[in-house]
C-alpha cells in the first residue's frame, strides 16, 4: 500500500489539549462529569442555541433527533442523496422512509423546489445538510417546512462556524448536528452535538444517550429505553480546547480554500467550489472539485488512482446513497436524482487540513492536473 506523502486529513493536536486530556486522567470521573457540562455549554453558547447534549458520534446525534421528534414506522424524511450514508441510516433506524431528493447543481445542497414537490400527507420532517460546510439554503427550506407542518434536522456535522445571514449553522432548524471525528474542523477523536432551543428535545436526548435514565432517578432507574450514547470525559476535554481556537481554524481552512482556488482557477476541466457566497460564511470542511460533463466515472477512478500511487491522498466524495448496496430495497426515487448522480460521478476531495502547506497544495494541483492531461489524450 502506497504511503500518503500529502494525506487527506489529518487532525490538529496541540500540547494544550494534550495537557487537558492528561488532567482528565488524573481525576476518578471519566463520564459524565464537569468537562461534559463546559463542553455542552461553550458550544451551544457558540452555536447560538439554548442547549446542547454531547453524543458519542454525529450519527448517535441525528438518530436521537429523529427519536425525540417522534418520527417512526412509516413516515417519510427527505434528505439528500449526495451525503454521508449516515442521514440516510438514521431515518431506517427508526423504521422512516427516507425519500431522496435531489440537489442544486452550484451548491451541492437540497434543491427547494425538489423538496416542496417531494412533499406528501406521509412527510414528516427534512433532513438538511450543509454539504463540504457550505449552508444549504435555509431561507427557502425553512418556510417550506413551515407551510407544510414538517420538522427541520440540521445536519451539520460538516458545517460548525458556518453562518446563515449572521447565524450559525445547526441554530435554524428544530435540532442540528455537528460532528467531531478526526476529519472535522475540530475533533474530539469520536464524537457530536446536538444543538437545539427546545427544552424538551434537549432532555428527551439526553436521557436516551444515558440508557434512558431521567435526571432525577437512581442510576438503575430508566424512564425510556435508550442506549449508551455518552460522550466521555477525555473526548469532552480534547473538543472545550479545539472549541476555544475554532475560528482561528476556520480562517486557516478558508486560506487553504483559497490556495487551491488561486492554483486551479484557469483550468477548464474543473468546477470549483465557490470562496464567498451571498448571506451566508462557508465552513471548510473539505475541498471538492468536480470534472467536467466530459469525464465519466472511470475517467474520474483513474485520476483519484493516479494520486494515490504518487502519495497524494484524495477521496470520491460522495457515492450516491440510493445506488448503494444496504439501499437496493428501497423504491426508487419518484424523480430521477440527475445532479446527484452526476456529482457522484465526477467529484475529487483534495487533501485539505490545518497543517498542510502551501507547496503541498501547488504539488497537489500541478499532479492532478498532470493527470487530468493523460487522462485527456
Amino acid at each position: 500500500m502506497t504511503q500518503m506523502r500529502v494525506p487527506l486529513s489529518a487532525p490538529d493536536i496541540t500540547e494544550a489539549e494534550i495537557e487537558a486530556v492528561v488532567n482528565v486522567l488524573r481525576t476518578p470521573q471519566l463520564s459524565l462529569g464537569p468537562k461534559l457540562e463546559a463542553f455542552e455549554r461553550a458550544t451551544a453558547d457558540y452555536a447560538g442555541a439554548s442547549h446542547a447534549v454531547a453524543v458519542n458520534s454525529g450519527t448517535s446525534g441525528l438518530h436521537l433527533c429523529i427519536r425525540c421528534l417522534g418520527i417512526g414506522e412509516g413516515d417519510e424524511v427527505i434528505v439528500p442523496s449526495f451525503t454521508f450514508i449516515a442521514a440516510a441510516n438514521v431515518v431506517r433506524m427508526e423504521r422512516a422512509v427516507p425519500v431522496f431528493v435531489d440537489i442544486d447543481p452550484a451548491t451541492l445542497n437540497l434543491d427547494p423546489d425538489k423538496v416542496e414537490a417531494a412533499i406528501t400527507p406521509r412527510t414528516r420532517a427534512i433532513l438538511v445538510v450543509h454539504t463540504f460546510g457550505r449552508p444549504a439554503a435555509m431561507a427557502r427550506l425553512l418556510p417550506i417546512a413551515k407551510r407544510h407542518g414538517l420538522r427541520v434536522i440540521e445536519d451539520a456535522c460538516e458545517a460548525i462556524g458556518a453562518e446563515v445571514r449572521g447565524q450559525k449553522a445547526g441554530s435554524l432548524g428544530d435540532a442540528g448536528v455537528f460532528a467531531f471525528y478526526p476529519n472535522k474542523q475540530i475533533t474530539t477523536g469520536e464524537g457530536g452535538m446536538i444543538v437545539t432551543n427546545d427544552a424538551g428535545l434537549a432532555a428527551m436526548a439526553r436521557a436516551l444517550r444515558n440508557q434512558g435514565r431521567g435526571n432525577a432517578g437512581h442510576w438503575l432507574e430508566h424512564t425510556v429505553v435508550g442506549y449508551n450514547y455518552r460522550l466521555s470525559e477525555v473526548h469532552c476535554a480534547l473538543g472545550l480546547e479545539q472549541l476555544r481556537r475554532v475560528d482561528s481554524i476556520l480562517r486557516r481552512r478558508a486560506e487553504v480554500a483559497s490556495w487551491y482556488d488561486e492554483c486551479l482557477r484557469g483550468n477548464t476541466d474543473l468546477i470549483l467550489p465557490e470562496l464567498q457566497i451571498p448571506d451566508g460564511k462557508i465552513s471548510w470542511f473539505v475541498y471538492v472539485v468536480r470534472l467536467r460533463e466530459r469525464f465519466q466515472l472511470e475517467d474520474r477512478d483513474a485520476i483519484v488512482q493516479t494520486l494515490r500511487e504518487q502519495g497524494i491522498g484524495c477521496g470520491r466524495y460522495f457515492a450516491p446513497v440510493h445506488l448503494q448496496p444496504a439501499y437496493r430495497d428501497l423504491p426508487k426515487p419518484n424523480d430521477p436524482l440527475t445532479v446527484t448522480e452526476q456529482a457522484g460521478q465526477r467529484s475529487i476531495a483534495l487533501p485539505f487540513f490545518n497543517k498542510i502547506s502551501l507547496a503541498d497544495v501547488r504539488e497537489v494541483c500541478e499532479r492532478l492536473q498532470d493527470a487530468i492531461r493523460e487522462i485527456s489524450v
